[in-house]
């Protein structure tokens, strides 16, 4: 390759390394969506998903409860972290934490009452216990979230 007359590099250069840079990281992105793809139904517990999963996902989603949680780092930081408060606490503490909300506890962000019916706080269990076997590679890095 030649180089200009102030020892620079020419347009020729200039354009051969973009082109070539492109085609590389162009190659290098399509390679690491493959993977990932190859990975995703290893990891998503999908066969696990039952109609009470399902049903706690809508309740999930209908009471906005991501609005304030997160779940497996994806939502709001208002409240903790909950894709593994079933291995945390277990369904019999997540239903009667949500029946007893608000606290009204000094000091403490109040949970609105959903007034969910035992069915409904089922299928919300199930949906976190679901989350909760979900293979995310130790997230959340601490057990509280």
């Amino acid at each position: 390759m030649s180089q200009g007359a102030g020892g620079g590099f020419t347009k020729q250069m200039a354009r051969n390394m973009f082109y070539g840079g492109s085609a590389f990281f162009a190659f290098l992105f399509a390679a690491i969506v493959f993977h990932s793809e190859q990975q995703i139904p290893k990891r998503s517990n999908a066969q696990a998903i039952t109609p009470a999963v399902v049903a706690g996902k809508k309740i999930w989603e209908t009471r906005n409860c991501i609005g304030c949680h997160t779940l497996l780092g994806e939502g709001a930081y208002f409240a903790p972290e909950l894709g593994n408060v079933y291995k945390r606490r277990g369904p019999e503490f997540i239903k009667a934490w949500i029946k007893a909300q608000p606290t009204h506890a000094p000091g403490r962000r109040q949970m609105p009452q959903f007034d969910l019916n035992d069915k409904q706080l089922d299928d919300l269990v199930e949906f976190l216990k679901w989350t909760g076997e979900i293979n995310t590679e130790n997230w959340p890095p601490n057990i509280e979230g």
